[in-house]
């Protein structure tokens, strides 16, 4: 007797089958690349703060250079600087809207005359500003001083005068251009912002290096690829629910 196989009727297809529909797959072939690019695009910004990070403390532990000296250099970002010289405390710089563990405050900004003769704008520090009806409470030393600062370049835009000028000192401003201030005073200064390190005429010096941290990228990372595992997850379970569903109603189709 000869051997046939059995019929493959629509009745007896496998549960097993992958269905999800053409509607998911399209949405999925979409969405997955777009999540998994982001992670990718995390992981990468965490890798370029870690080398700021590095950069910064190399740049630490480099002597200070003088003034003459940084300009020469082109005064890169991180650079220590040693200053010897007097501030002006008659053109002082309020930088408002700088928190610090939530409480209000303003930067102290204010013109450095080094020995050398160049203007540099030292940023100070940190200052509370709780009540905005009364002005903020800083003093300026008058005896020459000796300082260690670094040079401080924003990541983003770069810093711009808001209508905020004017005849009135001290100034509030939201951003700052030293290059303008030094224009403005007609004085012969480099166009950078110094941040000063602890010690005399410093405030509050704990500077945040970086706005987000690489640990912070990681965790976006983390939660991207989350979200591209849950939605191939969620495509699997779908497509084969729906090949269930299917086989179902079809085994238990009338004939």
């Amino acid at each position: 007797m000869q051997y046939s196989p059995p019929s493959r009727t629509p009745g007896r297809l496998p549960w097993r089958r992958f269905r999800p529909g053409w509607a998911p797959s399209l949405l999925v072939a979409l969405l997955l690349p777009v999540l998994i690019g982001l992670g990718f695009w995390q992981l990468s910004r965490a890798e370029d703060k870690r080398a700021l990070l590095d950069q910064f403390e190399a740049r630490r532990q480099d002597e200070p250079l003088a003034p003459p000296a940084l300009e020469a250099a082109g005064a890169p970002a991180w650079q220590r600087v040693r200053l010897h010289g007097r501030f002006d405390p008659q053109h002082s710089l309020l930088l408002d809207s700088r928190t610090r563990a939530g409480r209000p405050g303003v930067e102290l900004l204010q013109p450095f005359r080094d020995d050398s003769g160049r203007w540099l704008l030292v940023n100070r520090g940190w200052l509370p500003w709780p009540d905005r009806r009364v002005p903020p409470a800083f003093s300026t030393p008058d005896e020459p001083l000796t300082l260690t600062a670094w040079i401080y370049r924003s990541p983003g835009n770069p810093f711009l005068p808001e209508g905020n000028a004017g005849d009135t000192w001290p100034r509030l401003v939201n951003r700052v251009d030293a290059a303008a201030l030094w224009h403005e005073l007609g004085r012969d200064g480099l166009p950078v912002e110094l941040r000063l390190e602890a010690g005399p005429a410093a405030y509050a010096v704990d500077w945040p290096l970086l706005a987000m941290a690489p640990e912070k990228h990681l965790g976006y990372a983390v939660q991207w690829f989350a979200l591209a595992a849950a939605l191939l997850v969620l495509f699997v379970y779908l497509g084969i629910h729906r090949a269930r569903e299917t086989s179902h109603a079809l085994t238990h189709r009338p004939d």
